[in-house]
């Protein structure tokens, strides 16, 4: 990263850029539609910028008492760089500021770096859903339930 990060509310001009970057990432990725949802329902959705350059970005939604990371993503060419770690640290601060005891999450079961990450920033397993993801040829993947406590 040559120029510092930066969190910004993600809208409908940096679509684009995510749409390239969640194409990149993931077999089965969010569509347009899934992302213009969450801005429209007014859901925390946050872009990580260097510059012009966008490194990733989060989706998130407040409950009562608990928030609820939906998408984190970051660029391939960024991984292993602290963006997911320093987005996490800014979501544990928007959820304990609005109230949240607890914050929440889904992880492929198959998906072992995630998981990783999200246990270095203090989550924990909680459970398992059955088939909760699509995978490839029709099939479906477990995830992994994960809190981590404010």
């Amino acid at each position: 990263m040559s120029a510092p990060a930066r969190l910004e509310p993600l809208t409908l001009a940096h679509l684009d850029a995510l749409m390239a970057i969640e194409s990149q990432t993931y077999a089965q990725p969010w569509t347009r539609g899934n992302f213009l949802d969450s801005i429209n329902a007014g859901y925390h959705c946050q872009a990580l910028m260097a510059g012009e350059q966008m490194l990733g970005y989060f989706v998130a939604m407040m409950g009562v008492q608990e928030a609820h990371l939906l998408n984190i993503t970051v660029a391939p060419a960024c991984q292993r760089q602290g963006c997911a770690r320093l987005m996490l640290q800014a979501l544990g601060l928007w959820a304990r500021g609005g109230g949240a005891q607890s914050l929440w999450l889904e992880v492929r079961v198959g998906n072992a770096r995630a998981r990783a990450v999200y246990a270095a920033c203090g989550f924990h397993s909680v459970g398992l859903r059955r088939n909760y993801y699509p995978a490839a040829a029709g099939q479906r993947e477990d995830a992994v339930v994960m809190c981590l406590t404010l």
